[in-house]
């Protein structure tokens, strides 16, 4: 049967680890791009196509990937098609998706939010919109209630440092959430010297931290006050966005003079802009390190390839991929060794996009680690990469090469509300792993022991590392 409830439990104990401790576990969710504003106004979905597919331009770019694969119109993925036949074109692009983590993703949110075992499949159809669509339309189901139904106790946003929180501020007002929904600092604009809007931004982070960002000085002195802010709203996270990583430093006087000449509308060259984030971003990891919030270093995705698709649709649209950085591990070595050297190299996790750099991180951070239990960690199975052979490649080489049972586990990195039964793969996946190390004898038959590593890592080690509820 497809998704039985031993799907990816390959052996006896893979079955009675999952049934008897992954399970049941709440699920922490350290990364995500849900909307805080979505949450707080807790509207009902108008469709299954909405939730799913595209709501007002935005929705899951991983489908929307598919869908353009099987030749249907952009009308009918981002754009303003019919919904019913959005959803149709969906449930034929997933008929032509076996082995894809979509195929597998779709069914499992069929069955864990509205309770349909049906194959997704042009037979099918208008019974699942029809019976999916009769639980949308009730009360219960509610971007809040879906994550407090999920076993969510913690899901952390994705915000820039210029973000007034009003919304993270709102929900933390409410009694009976049930959950907590917590800000990450994601420097994107400060660090965007290149970018056309880099002037407004300067203005706009100067407004929200009530201090002159029109100098390097300033600049430091504004993202330094919203990173005082961000904690006293709960924020415990950084998250960069890195795609391509150079470590090229520069002087004082240097770094004001690149501020300058950008602010006065000079095109900068390469090497200047690399200057201005290598500095900033030690900065910045200095300032991780002295609040104690964990440093997530995302690395190494070719963004926006398709030119004409991005002007069209703008950024986070499907047209990302990723990307190839020669000696990726050796310029965060440089950015390691620097802030270690200042006493100032906070708890990081580092993820790629792409898994053959994931050698190279994960024995590297071994350099650096002590002081705290897993200093460092090998980020989990990331966007291209969260399927079962990807899940399983970052869970056996955290294994070999440091303590999986310190590891922090899944997240959905996601804009869906209905992603949590990717923490559900993810443990079958870490399950069917350890049981396979059982089976060759590799560890002991002892479910006390192997228990316990499971719920560590599906949400006790999140909850102690992360600090979210002290």
């Amino acid at each position: 049967m497809l998704l039985n409830d031993d799907f990816l439990l390959t052996t006896e104990w893979a079955k009675k680890l999952f049934h008897n401790h992954a399970e049941r576990m709440p699920i922490i969710d350290y990364h995500c791009h849900l909307s805080p504003k979505e949450i707080w106004e807790n509207e009902k979905f108008g469709n299954l196509a909405e939730i799913w597919i595209c709501k007002d331009g935005a929705g899951d770019h991983y489908k929307w990937r598919l869908m353009r694969a099987a030749g249907v119109p952009e009308e009918l993925i981002s754009g303003n098609g019919d919904d019913y036949e959005k959803f149709c074109a969906f449930v034929k692009t997933v008929e032509q998706a076996p082995g894809n983590p979509i195929f597998e993703w779709s069914h499992l949110e069929l069955r864990r939010f509205f309770g349909i075992d049906d194959v997704i499949c042009e037979k099918n159809a208008k019974s699942i919109w029809d019976r999916a669509n009769e639980r949308i339309a009730s009360d219960d189901f509610r971007p809040r209630e879906i994550i407090k139904n999920a076993g969510v106790k913690a899901l952390c946003t994705t915000d820039d440092p210029a973000d007034d929180l009003v919304y993270h501020k709102k929900l933390a007002e409410v009694e009976d959430l049930g959950f907590k929904v917590l800000p990450t600092y994601r420097p994107d604009g400060l660090l965007g010297i290149d970018r056309p809007d880099f002037a407004d931004y300067c203005d706009r982070i100067s407004d929200a931290a009530g201090v002159d960002a029109h100098s390097y000085t300033g600049l430091v002195a504004a993202a330094a006050a919203r990173v005082d802010y961000f904690h006293s709203v709960g924020g415990r996270l950084a998250d960069h966005g890195t795609d391509v990583v150079r470590f090229v430093p520069a002087t004082p006087e240097e770094l004001e003079d690149i501020v300058t000449r950008r602010l006065a509308g000079e095109e900068l060259l390469e090497v200047d802009v690399l200057k201005y984030q290598t500095a900033l971003c030690l900065e910045l990891m200095r300032l991780y390190a002295e609040h104690n919030w964990v440093f997530q270093f995302h690395m190494n995705a070719l963004r926006n390839a398709n030119t004409r698709g991005f002007e069209a649709l703008g950024r986070d649209k499907g047209y990302d991929s990723a990307g190839e950085q020669p000696a990726l591990s050796h310029e965060v070595a440089h950015y390691l060794d620097a802030a270690a050297r200042a006493e100032a190299l906070p708890r990081t996790i580092l993820y790629s996009l792409n898994e053959n750099d994931w050698l190279g991180l994960v024995t590297l951070m071994q350099s650096f680690q002590g002081g705290c239990k897993q200093k460092l960690q090998l980020g989990c199975a990331w966007w291209v990469n969260d399927q079962f052979d990807g899940m399983k490649k970052q869970i056996t080489m955290m294994a070999e090469q440091s303590l999986i049972a310190n590891f922090t586990g899944m997240l959905t990195d996601s804009r869906s509300f209905l992603s949590y039964p990717r923490h559900e793969y993810f443990r079958r996946v870490l399950c069917h792993t350890i049981g396979e190390w059982v089976e060759q004898g590799r560890v002991p038959e002892d479910e006390g022991y192997l228990g316990k590593v499971v719920e560590d890592i599906c949400y006790n080690n999140a909850h102690d590392y992360f600090g979210f509820f002290e």
